[in-house]
């Protein structure tokens, strides 16, 4: 296995261990599926202890890096990467972020506005019929006025989703998983209340009927005014939030 062994240091030694076998699979010098040395084998290797590299072998489990397989021809593997548990990992770090003020929405808007532009153009040129047909069925569930706005929001990702998967784009899906599954559902807690429904699910009609049209600039046209009203629903959320508190403090 060609990894280096040395200068590993003593100080959390479980994490720089599994983090040399993650390097070597990520730039590819371990393969998909090759077997790795046993834990006896890999404890001579970085002069660690068995229960050492145990432990930075569950590292590399959670991160869905390796995989055990038991019998006569089982060990441990390596694992092909999920992106959507990549994905999620990601997710999960820009949601604290986002939680802690580190992005302000204008941050958040401009971001989701030049990425999902993207596959706006993308979905013109690439999207299926079941693309389309997804999309659709989204807009007509919210157009449901017995809809929750729980599940308002939920369609409304979902909708979005299906626009990001109609762009066939393995890396472009990967990066804006973050976008759809982090960042919207966010901002959809923060503006639910003051936004119109139907005036989301008209943005939405144009995105989807733009995009069935292989029209770009139509979709692109209309996710920008999509966003804008984003925006505008947030400063005014914000706003109520302003003159209810201060209405408190009066009382």
């Amino acid at each position: 296995m060609p990894i280096e062994y040395e200068d590993v240091v003593r100080t959390g030694v479980a994490k720089q261990v599994a983090d040399k076998i993650r390097v070597a699979i990520l730039d590819g010098r371990l393969k998909i599926d090759e077997r790795l040395p046993t834990e006896e084998e890999l404890a001579r290797s970085f002069g660690i202890s068995r229960p050492t590299v145990r432990e930075a072998l569950k590292r590399l489990a959670a991160q869905n890096l390796i995989r055990s397989q038991r019998g006569p021809t089982g060990g441990t593997f390596v694992k092909r990467p999920d992106p959507e548990g990549l994905s999620s990992a990601i997710t999960g770090a820009a949601t604290l972020l986002v939680g802690v003020g580190a992005f302000d929405i204008d941050e958040i808007i401009g971001a989701r506005l030049e990425t999902e532009a993207i596959c706006c153009r993308l979905a013109c040129e690439r999207r299926s019929e079941n693309d389309l047909a997804g999309m659709r069925a989204e807009i007509a569930l919210q157009r449901s006025a017995s809809l929750s706005d729980e599940d308002f929001c939920a369609s409304d990702v979902r909708f979005h989703r299906a626009l990001v998967t109609a762009a066939g784009n393995g890396p472009l899906s990967l990066m804006m998983y973050t976008v759809v599954e982090a960042f919207m559902p966010i901002t959809n807690m923060i503006v639910f209340r003051v936004r119109e429904r139907n005036r989301v699910a008209t943005f939405h009609q144009r995105l989807a009927d733009s995009i069935e049209a292989r029209d770009s600039v139509a979709a692109t046209a209309a996710l920008s005014e999509l966003l804008a009203y984003v925006r505008e629903s947030y400063a005014g959320s914000l706003k109520r939030r302003a003159e209810r508190e201060a209405a408190q403090q009066r009382g």
